[in-house]
């Protein structure tokens, strides 16, 4: 290998290196930063304080009252690693930061089920690096203090979907005028849908825009085994009729 190679090769790997190292010492900061954000929030409302308050509201859903196919669309559209993670899909993280990278944005956040239950109990919907750190923080100390069905019980009755409702017995009052356990299979896959983005997704707005996210929610569930392709068929002919 001629010299100017190799001069060429040690500036490859020492700039390698020093972008290593500058993210290692990134991730240490808000890391640092994003654990006092944590620890802040649990000294002014501890964890089982706030589950509480969720749990005492007068519409509060138990798990078992509500159709397994919305509990099974939810998982498949929002984390079908849901009940193999702990709390943090690193997969999901490493998707998310690629594709951010490549758009230059940070459009796409890669959260769990559970991280978007510590974003509802504890911190704002600001895009923030420390918040995104503080709320891995709180998600490995719910997934500690809680089984993963008590994690999507409390997730289903605090996230928003649209229309001022922010639960899903609300939201299944207030666009259908049924109760959770009275919901259609198609009834259920369209309120799974809709917390992506409340007021884009919103039937009693964007009709068209509804039923292509729910026709999303049907393929997220073939794909990750919760449906075959005729069982999907079946519901989405529901929202025909």
């Amino acid at each position: 290998m001629s010299n100017k190679k190799k001069k060429v090769g040690r500036i490859l790997l020492w700039s390698f290196l020093g972008l290593v190292a500058a993210a290692v010492v990134f991730c240490a900061v808000y890391g640092i930063w994003g654990y006092r954000l944590y620890r802040a929030a649990l000294e002014e409302c501890p964890l089982e304080q706030k589950v509480e308050e969720i749990r005492s509201n007068e519409h509060y859903s138990r798990l078992g009252e509500l159709p397994v196919v919305f509990q099974e669309a939810v998982v498949a559209v929002e984390d079908h690693r849901f009940y193999s993670h702990g709390g943090i899909d690193l997969i999901s993280i490493a998707r998310a930061a690629w594709n951010n990278l490549c758009s230059l944005s940070f459009k796409e956040g890669g959260s769990t089920i559970t991280q978007q239950l510590a974003k509802n109990l504890y911190f704002s919907q600001e895009r923030k690096l420390e918040r995104k750190a503080a709320e891995v923080f709180m998600a490995r100390a719910i997934e500690k203090a809680y089984e993963k069905d008590e994690i999507l019980e409390l997730y289903v009755n605090c996230i928003y979907y649209g229309s001022g409702y922010y639960c899903i017995y609300d939201a299944s009052v207030g666009y259908y005028d049924k109760e959770p356990w009275q919901l259609s299979d198609y009834e259920c896959t369209v309120l799974a849908g809709l917390p992506n983005a409340p007021s884009v997704y919103d039937p009693t707005i964007n009709p068209d825009l509804t039923a292509q996210r729910q026709a999303q929610v049907l393929e997220k569930m073939v794909r990750y085994g919760y449906l075959s392709e005729e069982e999907a068929d079946e519901i989405a002919k529901q929202g025909e009729a």
